[in-house]
């Protein structure tokens, strides 16, 4: 798989900690000044999906004729077009590595990125050095693709061709999930580094620990329009094989792979095909969203006489790896350990490695003539495999066993194209694999509770002694860990009771802790996690009773347990907020503004502006905050009677009696509230809080849950936000009707 070719220049997103939205910095009318900008027809809340809210994806995949598209596919492998030929007569390798890069952009940091929307086809994705000749695998898939319209998605599409080009060279296939509904427009929430330009020579790696840089948070990828390292060397060094383990290891494992995996999909992948160095870059045209109207999105474009003879570059490096490059087998590693590799420079003047004295057997076929035969070569990324002492002991025991390499490159193939899809429930199609994976968050089935058992318990729980805002803090904890970028998290399971979720500052742990016990003590038969949220519900409940209005809170049960060995810890580290505005918690200070990092929380739970807004107000109304905030447990309440759900907090911050000035000590993270008129202390506040006032849109709807004869309005707002919330992650309901 090609790695890498080109450089654009640019400026410099801002950035920061805990995954910030690329909409701080670049976007994609700063990288293509020229581009057309359709933002303006989608205003007003509306939708660039042509297939409209009441789409089924789910459903017209289920009435897909699955047999009959992937014997299209295997038919598409070598059907090979004069357009754009296929190297050896068989498009299986271009399509595997499609697949990998839309899968490979995934990141355990912050979840986003991954192959669940089919992003590939939009900028800036479409035009990645990585991607390079990509839109051409694209364009080939288009008569499949239109066929079958609506029943198959583009980011389904993706993947399956991936499975079927490995199936049709021998490899091995662990199982196929589809169920990933593609979007219409570019994911503008994604932060994907900060550097001026694509990756090239010269250009920094994102890791010197001489220097102190290390790969900030959430980004994987080594340099900025990457897929995961430079294949040359760390910034295109081929010596630096040291650095070149180092930034793999880093690197896939925030793509949450290990060493094995790693491993098994470097040389599962390089099995296949070849790299793409044959001229200088400086022949080709530029990227997709840069170049001209009639080439109709097409990039890196060069002559039909030159594409017909091969004569093509991407990564800039040439030459398969294999002898065998439309056949799966064991020769990747043979010829990594049977020769001595020398440093050599491709036609396009990258570096890479070929084997000293190869035996002619051993030597690979012209992509355009089979009787020609010519060496093969390694990259840099290739001889770490051999030279790191991790790698290698892992890579020498592949070698040795095909049995051992054939299960692990299809299980870490499967976990590479799935591992943002979430829980297996949302999995759908006849090649779903029946064993349950721990990557996979497993939760056991839950039962459903009668309506009578959730009153009892209901009432249970208020005679209990534990308040309205523990009850309402320990719900949140449990709930808000969703993110809807992998559909990670949530309430099912009851992570909250095990580590390393019960331990988190931002839980409070020993009040947690009380009142999980609490709770266990009192349910019954009611699993852990529905326990949780009915309580929490039950609080919310007696919350808007105490404040005057009678409101049930929808409660869903059926929700599982999960157990030490269903959780992988180290993977769950990643859905740790580093601050959540709705608890007004903060780690520490970051290099962004506070307010910025709730909205990328919003954002994460799948919410709206008001749904964000009146939760936030809610929660502080609640007295939900947590303990372990910056500025303690009063701060950002903003109500004489906490507890009670009112539209205090807007009310309050909103009156124009109260002047705001910063605390001394705190910078401008917490601010005071006086009277203007006695100059008496009223309230403190944080970023997060007085932002709702300060910022223009924010204010807009706080004043509407601010404004007298809107206290109900603003009551049934939160339950809804509150449900959508506890219900986020309910995929073993919502996708039932599709099995």
């Amino acid at each position: 798989m090609d790695a890498k070719t080109g450089s654009i220049g640019g400026g410099c997103p801002v950035h920061g900690d805990g995954g910030v939205r690329a909409l701080l910095g670049r976007t994609n009318k700063d990288w293509w000044p020229d581009a057309l900008d359709l933002h303006i027809l989608t205003q007003g809340g509306r939708s660039p999906d042509p297939m409209g809210e009441d789409f089924d994806y789910c459903e017209a995949f289920n009435a897909l004729d699955y047999d009959a598209l992937k014997a299209d596919l295997h038919a598409l492998m070598t059907d090979s077009q004069p357009w754009w030929p296929a190297d050896y007569g068989h498009y299986g390798p271009f399509f595997i590595r499609m697949a990998w890069h839309a899968a490979g952009t995934y990141r355990t940091g912050d979840g986003r990125g991954g192959a669940s929307s089919g992003q590939q086809r939009f900028a800036p994705l479409n035009s990645w050095p990585d991607n390079g000749n990509l839109d051409k695998a694209r364009r080939l898939l288009w008569p499949i693709k239109q066929k079958y319209g609506k029943h198959i998605s583009w980011a389904d599409l993706f993947v399956l061709t991936g499975n079927v080009a490995i199936e049709s060279m021998g490899g091995p296939v662990f199982g196929f999930g589809g169920g990933r509904k593609d979007v219409y427009e570019p994911e503008t929430d994604i932060y994907w580094g900060s550097e001026e330009e694509w990756v090239d020579q010269g250009v920094e790696t994102r890791i010197i620990p001489d220097a102190g840089k290390a790969l900030e948070n959430p980004l994987a990828a080594i340099q900025m329009g990457l897929i995961y390292v430079n294949p040359e060397g760390p910034g295109g060094n081929p010596h630096d094989a040291e650095g070149m383990a180092r930034d793999m290891k880093e690197t896939f494992a925030r793509m949450a792979m290990n060493d094995e995996e790693t491993v098994a999909l470097t040389a599962g992948g390089h099995a296949f095909g070849k790299c793409h160095g044959a001229v200088p870059p400086d022949q080709l045209s530029g990227a997709p969203e840069s170049e001209a109207l009639q080439l109709m999105g097409f990039g890196w474009a060069t002559d039909a006489d030159q594409i017909e003879q091969g004569h093509i570059t991407t990564s800039g490096l040439e030459g398969a790896w294999t002898p065998n490059p439309t056949q799966w087998g064991g020769d990747y590693f043979r010829l990594l350990f049977k020769y001595d590799y020398e440093l050599v420079e491709s036609p396009a003047g990258a570096k890479q490695w070929q084997p000293v004295n190869p035996d002619p057997e051993d030597m690979a076929p012209d992509a355009r003539d089979p009787s020609k035969k010519v060496p093969t070569m390694m990259t840099t990324a290739d001889m770490a495999l051999k030279l790191d002492p991790d790698y290698r002991k892992i890579s020498e025991r592949f070698r040795d066993d095909q049995a051992a390499l054939d299960d692990a490159f299809a299980r870490a193939w499967f976990k590479l194209t799935h591992r943002d899809m979430g829980p297996k429930a949302r999995y759908l199609g006849p090649d779903v694999p029946s064993e349950n994976l721990i990557w996979q968050d497993p939760v056991p089935t839950g039962t459903q509770a009668s309506e009578s058992a959730v009153t009892d318990f209901k009432a249970k729980v208020l005679d209990s002694g534990l308040s309205v805002r523990e009850l309402v803090k320990a719900a949140w904890a449990s709930a808000s860990t969703y993110r809807k970028s992998d559909h990670r998290g949530g309430a099912n399971g009851a992570h909250i009771r095990l580590e390393p979720m019960k331990s988190w500052a931002v839980n409070d742990p020993e009040e947690l802790g009380t009142v999980l016990a609490k709770l266990d003590e009192l349910r019954g038969d009611l699993s852990m996690a529905d326990a949780i949220v009915i309580a929490g519900s039950a609080a919310v409940e007696k919350a808007a009773k105490d404040a005057g209005f009678d409101i049930a809170v929808p409660v869903t049960t059926g929700r599982g347990d999960a157990r030490e060995e269903h959780v992988d810890a180290e993977s769950f580290e990643p859905l740790e907020p580093f601050a959540d505005g709705f608890r007004n918690y903060l780690k520490t200070k970051a290099s962004v503004k506070t307010e910025d990092l709730l909205i990328d929380r919003a954002s994460l739970l799948g919410l709206s502006i008001p749904e964000m807004t009146v939760l936030v107000g809610g929660m502080r109304a609640l007295g939900a905050v947590s303990k372990h905030a910056k500025h303690g447990n009063a701060i950002g309440v903003l109500t004489d009677r906490p507890g009670q759900l009112t539209n205090d907090f807007f009310v309050n911050l909103l009156d124009m009696g109260t002047k705001w000035q910063t605390v001394d000590e705190s910078g401008d993270e917490e601010f005071v509230g006086t009277d203007r008129a006695s100059g008496e202390e009223k309230w403190h506040a944080t970023r997060t809080d007085l932002v709702f006032g300060s910022n223009s849109q924010l204010r807009s709807v706080a004043e509407v849950y601010a404004e007298n004869g809107n206290e109900a309005k603003f009551v049934r707002d939160f339950v809804a936000a509150w449900t959508k919330v506890m219900d986020a992650d309910r995929f073993d309901l919502t996708y039932a009707k599709y099995r």
